[in-house]
């Protein structure tokens, strides 16, 4: 007969403070926090961490903790009449405060939110909100300033590794009585599912119920290292590569790279931000690392995986270790800049266009020296507007080709001022 019982991760989940696991900094005896739900205080929260870490769970036991009636709602199947059947069906038999528990609550729109507030303002509910999601860019100020923010970290491997050993040593809570699992098994899973407990639970269930947990039966399930593709999560892993390329590091930026293929990343991303990295952060230090980020980036259109991988690989490495130089970046912004403080500002009678009698009467093009003509191709006249003369945006470093640019623009100021 089949197992009937809820799933792992669900008959696991702790019931008091001391059995949550990878939230010591906020639940450790003594801690603020915990001495504050001690004295049988809580105020409204916002528990921002990645999933699996145990958002959920920690608002079950807070509302446990100080004796609150807690009401989930969930911000992806819930509305402003959801919120209010909530407040006006409270049962006249049960005193207790109300916590009101919404999970995602980032989906909400600006107008839910605000529905929300002044309840959480009055005091008639105390909300525990979670979200995967920065709260700073998806919920409105007056419910952060109203709130505590609480992160929570993604859980740490050896706690997940302590959690899938209770797993398989509790017949009552965890997998039947006798299941053979392998301890490198699950030093395997504990680190490959980032941070995420429950999904670790889930992956070691699914496993179980196919027979032993082993490396041979783990690798046969083809699990692959989870990345989240939509999240904070894969925002900071694409940080994390861009940064360890910025930073010359080969060895990172690859296991970053190698991070986001695992999971399934589109190939054609990872070489736009490559494409957009090499003129950035390398521009004319190395001109070549441009046109080797857009072959990367056209050939993995083309091609597809896991193909793919092999171009990516080659852009990476090449890209980490290429000089490095943010001249060009630095000077197209400021240009930009000066243009919206400046306007448009007048062409140089000299440099305009004189395709007809009435411009070349108007004296457009006059005066103008043609650089070929003169001795080293340059000449001293000027291109800017009169208001920029002797402005400079493009400043070259010393950094690989850019070095053999600064020269030459020293030598033309030479010979020019020599003449």
């Amino acid at each position: 007969m089949a197992d009937a019982r809820p799933p792992l991760a669900e008959r696991l989940r702790p019931r008091t403070l001391d059995e949550i696991v990878g939230q010591e900094k906020l639940l450790a005896p003594g801690a603020p926090f915990r001495r504050a739900l001690a004295a049988g205080r809580l105020r409204s929260l916002l528990l921002w961490g990645p999933p699996g870490c145990g958002k959920t769970t920690l608002a079950r036991v807070l509302a446990d903790a100080v004796g609150y009636r807690l009401v989930p709602l969930s911000a992806v199947l819930s509305g402003v009449k959801d919120l209010k059947d909530v407040l006006d069906n409270r049962p006249a038999l049960d005193p207790r405060p109300l916590l009101l528990f919404v999970d995602e609550i980032h989906r909400w729109n600006k107008a839910q939110q605000d529905a929300l507030l002044p309840h959480v303002e009055s005091g008639a509910v105390t909300l525990v909100g979670a979200t995967t999601e920065n709260p700073a860019f998806h919920l409105i100020p007056a419910l952060r300033s109203r709130t505590e923010l609480l992160i929570l970290e993604p859980v740490r491997p050896e706690a997940i590794r302590a959690l899938l050993g209770r797993a398989v040593s509790d017949p009552e809570r965890g997998l039947p009585a006798g299941t053979e699992a392998e301890a490198a098994a699950l030093d395997v899973i504990a680190r490959a599912t980032d941070g995420d407990a429950r999904r670790a639970l889930a992956l070691l269930e699914r496993l179980a119920d196919r027979g032993p947990v082993t490396l041979a039966a783990l690798q046969g399930a083809g699990q692959a290292i989870f990345h989240d593709r939509d999240g904070d999560a894969h925002y900071d892993v694409v940080s994390a590569f861009i940064k360890s390329m910025r930073g010359s590091d080969a060895d990172a930026a690859l296991y970053w790279m190698a991070r986001m293929i695992e999971g399934g990343e589109d190939p054609v991303f990872i070489a736009r931000r490559m494409v957009i990295f090499a003129s950035e952060d390398i521009g004319n230090a190395d001109p070549r690392a441009l046109q080797i980020a857009v072959s990367a980036m056209e050939g993995c259109a083309r091609i597809g995986m896991p193909e793919s991988r092999i171009l990516l690989g080659q852009a990476c490495t090449f890209l980490a270790t290429s000089p490095k130089s943010n001249a060009s970046y630095k000077a197209i912004n400021e240009a930009l800049e000066v243009v919206k403080e400046t306007g448009a500002l007048p062409v140089p009678l000299h440099l305009r266009n004189a395709p007809t009698g009435l411009a070349k009467t108007l004296g457009h093009g006059k005066d103008y020296v043609y650089p070929h003509d003169q001795p080293d191709h340059i000449v001293a006249q000027q291109y800017l507007p009169d208001a920029l003369v002797g402005r400079s945006f493009y400043r070259p470093t010393l950094q690989g080709g850019e070095k053999t640019i600064a020269e030459r623009l020293a030598w033309w100021k030479k010979r020019l001022e020599e003449r």
